[in-house]
């Protein structure tokens, strides 16, 4: 295997295991509700946290990641995170409390924050041109197939055998990691680190504490609602900590998040893109397998299966469409992606309360894996090839924290949008929701992507 080779596997499989995380755990809720019964978190509220701790600190520690990857390198901070998130996903499966579990995905959430940054910045640092759209494309398959195919995997290991397998089941993964990064030079992996450049302290810490802050009272408003202290007063600290690092970015001497890099086309309108696209992925994935099993009646196992097709339409096409947008450029692919696949949630209007398969579901997620594959990897290298390979954790930092926090924000609404009770009525507002947003990105796309850095993989512009 040669070594750029080795750091897309490397790469793929390190944003794997974090992607995958973050879906697998899911549907193994009720089993650990079920089992850990003891301790001052039990019941509604431990599947809650078993969630939200991850979101939190994965959300609100990715751009502090970014900035470590920059400058002390992609290779040692992600073996860091390796090591991170085996340990911890040992103590999850080991959990003898509510507690104990919660405190361990928060831990997890840390180390899987470490993951992706440097994982893209590896693959932004070793390839260039065509040759790093289709290893975007590569990554952008397997890793994004993570969020579809966790909830299958989850049930059916929660079936088979225990919910602490869905925890066990990463250790393979990335002892396989371990091993075959360390058959990377250091040139090869660090080569964006930046000699001189230091940890942005004061904007990292406010950066976290934003994001924590503004991620946790859009997960718990759900719960206790806005006009509870416990929601608007993280909102309050969590906005006022993102105005001052934002203010504070602008006038620091090496800012982590430098705002240079909104200066350039494609980083700006593809992030706004970005917004819209992964608030569609990730509202429509969420009310697809909710109607499917609470209105449907499908088991957890058949609505997981229910979303291959686009899986496999991801392993099929990402890397050739990613290859394409690296030949004819991003903008024509970023903007009938998003169109196509909001065409394939109309046609899920077509489904009853019966939600029959062949007839009635298949069809729209066959049409929407296609725009999907269309559009993720032209996004990606639109985004990244358009920043110094210098910057490339921290561009990818950022890109992934827009992503989260904007299907965190979609789905806060969801009460809004679904009316109370997702019955066939409110899957279908969400439905016309979603494929608003998925045109919105195709739109945004057109007007704002430009191709001429492409090219030749040549120096971006601004």
């Amino acid at each position: 295997m040669t070594v750029p080779q080795r750091v897309l596997v490397v790469a793929i499989l390190a944003s794997f295991v974090s992607f995958l995380d973050g879906s697998v755990v899911n549907v193994a809720l009720p089993a650990i509700s079920d089992e850990l019964t003891t301790g001052p978190v039990t019941g509604l509220a431990l599947q809650q946290w078993v969630v939200d701790a991850y979101m939190i600190t994965l959300g609100s520690l990715i751009l502090l990641a970014g900035s470590l990857s920059d400058v002390h390198g992609r290779r040692r901070v992600m073996a860091v995170g390796l090591v991170g998130f085996a340990v911890t996903s040992v103590a999850c499966a080991l959990a003898p409390d509510g507690l104990f579990l919660v405190v361990a995905r928060g831990l997890q959430g840390v180390a899987g924050a470490l993951l992706v940054p440097s994982s893209l910045a590896m693959i932004i640092s070793t390839f260039d041109g065509e040759r790093q759209s289709r290893a975007i494309g590569s990554w952008t398959a397997w890793t994004s197939t993570a969020s579809i195919v966790g909830p299958l995997l989850g049930g059916v290991l929660v079936d088979a055998f225990s919910w602490r397998w869905v925890f066990w089941i990463n250790v393979v993964p990335v002892a396989a990691t371990l091993w075959l990064l360390r058959g990377i030079p250091r040139s090869a992996a660090e080569e964006g680190s930046a000699a001189g450049r230091r940890i942005d302290t004061l904007g990292a810490t406010l950066a976290a504490v934003g994001l924590a802050g503004t991620v946790f009272a859009l997960i718990e408003q759900g719960r206790f609602g806005w006009s509870s202290p416990v929601v608007w007063g993280p909102a309050l600290v969590g906005v006022a900590c993102l105005v001052t690092f934002v203010v504070w970015e602008l006038r620091a001497p090496d800012p982590m998040l430098p705002p240079r890099l909104f200066r350039v086309r494609n980083f700006a309108w593809g992030n706004l893109a970005t917004a819209a696209i992964y608030g569609a992925l990730y509202f429509g994935g969420f009310v697809v397998t909710v109607f499917l099993q609470q209105v449907g009646g499908y088991s957890a196992t058949q609505a997981g299966l229910a979303q291959v097709p686009i899986t496999l339409l991801l392993l099929a096409l990402s890397t050739r469409f990613g290859a394409l947008a690296g030949r004819y450029g991003p903008r024509l692919f970023m903007t009938v992606g998003p169109v196509v696949g909001g065409v394939g949630y109309l046609l899920l209007l077509t489904t009853t309360d019966d939600a029959v398969y062949v007839t009635q579901v298949l069809p729209g997620m066959v049409l929407f894996g296609l725009g999907l594959a269309m559009t993720v990897a032209p996004l990606t290298s639109a985004i990244l090839g358009s920043i110094p390979a210098s910057d490339a954790g921290i561009g990818s930092a950022a890109n992934n924290a827009v992503s989260r926090v904007a299907g965190l924000v979609v789905i806060a609404f969801a009460g809004v949008i679904v009316g109370g009770v997702l019955d066939l009525d409110g899957f279908h507002r969400s439905l016309v929701v979603t494929a608003a947003l998925l045109f919105l990105g195709g739109v945004l796309s057109w007007v704002g992507i430009r191709n001429e850095h492409v090219r030749g993989g040549s120096a971006p512009r601004a």
